[in-house]
């Protein structure tokens, strides 16, 4: 079987992203999807989207861990949107379906914002905060990030503490009042990511709950580049959530097997 196939990256966090209108992509061989994620015998990405048709909406993001594991993505949605108006489905705004719902967006140029579902509950701990953004997200503040062994201290928390279902680990460092580092191990990669959507909603909305900003607009620094989250706070619940950032097309090719 042979493909075309086209390679995205929102803030460094990258993706295989396939036109899959006609469903015809093997979604049940978990084997082929962690080989076209595979750095050195694939593609090589965090992640693959197949962008699908759907009843309700512009289309359906179908999103798959490099583990074959699925989740929502953050970027890759962003990314999706990208692909989706390069494919001429959409213009400017767009709704569309992941495995968490409907989401609405927004693309000028090379920066999509993406609206994302209300958060509910942020759990507060004594050294971390725990909340779910699509994906499950665990918060934790450090000091000096850069230094920091995100992959070593991400895989304990994330199996030690979370179990086989897991959770996403953010290590956060405060910059000034409303802008932080953010560098993010990620289950179903198991490994840190460049970046993390979901993560980096996750961290802004714990930083607002606890009092380490008062602005209704993070700004969000990742390895990867950098990111914008806004949102209001009503009754203790977090609605009209926005992450916003760029998206953009690295190369494309066609892949068989």
């Amino acid at each position: 079987m042979q493909l075309d196939f086209y390679k995205y990256q929102g803030t460094g966090n990258d993706f295989v992203v396939i036109d899959n209108r006609q469903d015809i992509f093997p979604k049940n061989n978990t084997k082929i999807i962690s080989q076209l994620c595979d750095r050195r015998f694939g593609v090589g990405a965090d992640g693959l989207i197949l962008l699908e048709t759907d009843d309700v909406s512009d289309f359906y993001m179908n999103y798959y861990n490099s583990d074959g594991s699925q989740s929502m993505c953050g970027n890759g949605g962003r990314c999706a949107v990208a692909f989706a108006k390069f494919l001429g489905i959409i213009e400017e705004q767009t709704t569309f379906k992941a495995i968490d719902g409907l989401h609405t967006a927004t693309i000028k140029g090379d920066i999509v914002t993406l609206k994302m579902h209300d958060v509910e509950e942020v759990r507060q701990k004594d050294a971390y905060s725990f909340l779910d953004t699509g994906s499950p997200h665990h918060v934790q503040l450090v000091h000096e990030l850069e230094k920091f062994n995100v992959t070593k201290e991400g895989a304990k928390l994330r199996y030690g503490l979370y179990g086989k279902a897991g959770s996403n680990i953010n290590f956060v460092e405060q910059a000034d009042a409303n802008t932080f580092g953010v560098r993010t191990y990620e289950r179903g990669v198991e490994d840190e990511t460049l970046s993390c959507g979901t993560g980096v909603t996750a961290v802004a909305i714990a930083m607002h709950k606890t009092g380490k900003t008062e602005s209704n607009e993070v700004h969000i620094k990742t390895p990867g580049g950098d990111l914008t989250i806004s949102f209001d706070q009503q009754n203790g619940s977090y609605t009209d959530i926005y992450l916003q950032g760029p998206a953009q097309m690295v190369f494309n090719g066609k892949v068989s097997w």
